[in-house]
């Protein structure tokens, strides 16, 4: 509906901005994510999103696209609203966002207040498969798969194999098996080395 407003910033907290554009002062809610980033001048453009509701239409303002993406991702989520995950973007940043749901990490999903053990795993199930094609992965380091793949290269290097030899099997497996345990990438890896 609204894309994007740009106009004079007249008001700004942490949490929305008043932007006057042609006159007209449109109200936006923001993230801290997106206040952190504002630029110092009067003249800002945010890209919008409207949220139509019976009693309300409310906009939502981000600095980065990615963010408004993320946010429009996380409303689709059932039982989560504007609310939470605009808490979310101010507790995370957009790019913590994407690595926690591109590698299962329930727990920092779960971190986010208002969100519970079961609404956090909705979140991941839901969301990853959108978050591992809209997002290269190069770009998204996948910790927890990091210190999974460094475990089991330290087993198999304590079982006499060659690190470097090593290295490229654990990285196939762990690339094609995104929440795979130590124990599947030393099982996986033994049988390809």
């Amino acid at each position: 509906m609204i894309a994007h407003i740009q106009g004079k910033l007249v008001e700004k907290t942490p949490t929305e901005v008043v932007i006057d554009c042609g006159g007209v002062g449109y109200h936006i809610n923001i993230s801290l994510h997106t206040y952190s980033l504002l630029p110092k001048t009067d003249f800002i453009k945010l890209f919008t999103y409207v949220q139509i509701k019976e009693d309300a239409h409310t906009l939502f303002g981000f600095v980065e696209k990615t963010e408004r993406e993320i946010f429009k991702m996380m409303l689709s989520v059932s039982g989560i609203g504007a609310s939470i995950a605009r808490t979310m973007l101010s507790s995370l940043e957009p790019k913590q966002v994407i690595q926690a749901i591109a590698s299962g990490d329930v727990a920092t999903i779960q971190s986010v207040k208002g969100i519970g053990m079961k609404t956090a795993q909705r979140v991941i199930i839901e969301l990853k498969d959108k978050v591992l094609k809209l997002y290269d992965l190069d770009e998204v380091s996948l910790v927890q798969n990091n210190t999974n793949k460094d475990e089991a290269l330290s087993a198999l290097e304590v079982l006499g194999f060659v690190r470097k030899t090593a290295e490229k099997v654990v990285e196939k497996i762990a690339r094609e098996n995104p929440e795979a345990t130590v124990e599947f990438i030393i099982k996986q890896a033994l049988k390809n080395l």
